[in-house]
């Protein structure tokens, strides 16, 4: 029995040698076929290896998006798209528009088919934290307000006593306006519509003296009127709304990429730096200035994008406040205050880090 007992022992450490032996194998089989796993594409990368964009936006909506004979898109919305293609490719052509409506964009954001929404629905919790989708920033400031004829002869909200109001059913904006007039003790009545368009043919049709709807809309709305200068804005806002890019959850480096395209166009304006004079600013000594153009520092690299990714922005759209103006200014016939969407520095909400 004495002599048994080593031999069992010896087995024993054969079959332990074997075991680990077999383990570590498996293990470097398995490191190796990992290895060789394709890594998951990015969005950046699916944008590349596609060549563009693709951008939604809202249905067509002048000021922020709309189409000319030949096709070609404009508007605020626009410009931001173009000014991600300009970050990513350096050309601001290459993005595909898609207008989408409020039943399928966020779906569309979360399979792929769209890669950002420009600007298409107001920054609330539930869709920032129950679409699989994250708002990057305020692009645009927004409330409900009321439009009104002139011969109304009114200048505030407060002074709509005994008033017809076109507002649409079911939503948000009829409690705003429920609320509104009952805080300021005034008697109204509602005519209700289910779709915007119906109460800009309502109100030309005189079946209500004003509308209330986002102010945003209601700009598009005037700009359509046959009698723009006739009708007013009034200056109140009801609520308070934020519109802004939106991407799909889980991408940080796009979510960077879109939330630093943001804060480019304010950064840009606040230090000076537009489309025309972007040209004549390489031997330009202040700092600010000379990160934003790639001179000093390197910024883009850490996202994918090439160190001039700024400069592209610039020259490709300009900087926010050319964007606005373009898009809302006196060139349009009914032009829109800054108010809400001025720079910080000049009473507005507008505000970037900066870029060092």
């Amino acid at each position: 029995m004495a002599e048994i007992a080593p031999m069992r022992a010896n087995a024993d450490n054969g079959a332990g040698r074997y075991a680990v032996s077999a383990l570590a194998v498996l293990v470097a089989f398995l490191a190796l076929l990992i290895s060789a796993l394709p890594a998951s594409a990015t969005t950046l990368d699916t944008i590349r290896a596609r060549g563009k964009l693709v951008c939604g936006s809202t249905d067509p909506l002048p000021g922020f998006a709309q189409q000319n004979k030949d096709g070609r898109w404009s508007g605020f919305d626009v410009d931001f798209c173009r000014a991600v293609a300009a970050a990513v490719f350096g050309d601001p052509d290459k993005v595909e528009f898609r207008p989408l409506s409020g039943a399928s964009r966020f779906a569309l954001l979360q399979t792929g088919d769209v890669d950002l929404l420009a600007r298409d629905a107001a920054w609330t919790m539930r869709r920032d934290s129950g679409y699989g989708a994250s708002y990057v920033g305020a692009s645009f400031f927004d409330g409900q307000g009321f439009l009104v004829h002139q011969s109304l002869n009114v200048v505030s909200a407060y002074e709509l006593a005994k008033v017809r109001v076109c507002v649409l059913d079911g939503g948000d904006e009829v409690l705003n306006v429920r609320d509104f007039f009952f805080q300021n003790q005034a008697a109204y009545s509602e005519v209700l519509y289910e779709d915007r368009q119906d109460l800009a043919v309502a109100y030309q049709a005189g079946l209500c003296d004003a509308v209330s709807a986002t102010a945003s809309w209601l700009y598009a709305m005037k700009r359509e009127l046959p009698d723009p200068a006739n009708n007013l804005i009034l200056p109140e806002r009801i609520s308070k709304d934020s519109f802004g890019p939106v991407v799909r959850d889980g991408d940080d480096q796009w979510f960077n990429i879109v939330k630093w395209t943001l804060f480019t166009l304010i950064d840009a304006e606040e230090v000076g730096i537009t489309a025309d004079n972007i040209g004549s600013l390489a031997a330009a000594k202040t700092p600010a200035i000379r990160r934003m153009l790639g001179l000093q520092g390197t910024f883009g690299a850490a996202m994918g994008l090439s160190p001039d990714f700024m400069k592209n922005i610039i020259a490709a759209v300009g900087n926010y406040g050319e964007i606005f103006d373009r898009n809302f200014g006196t060139n349009t016939g009914v032009p829109m205050l800054r108010g809400q969407n001025a720079l910080w520095t000049r009473g507005g909400l507008l505000f970037a880090p900066p870029v060092e």
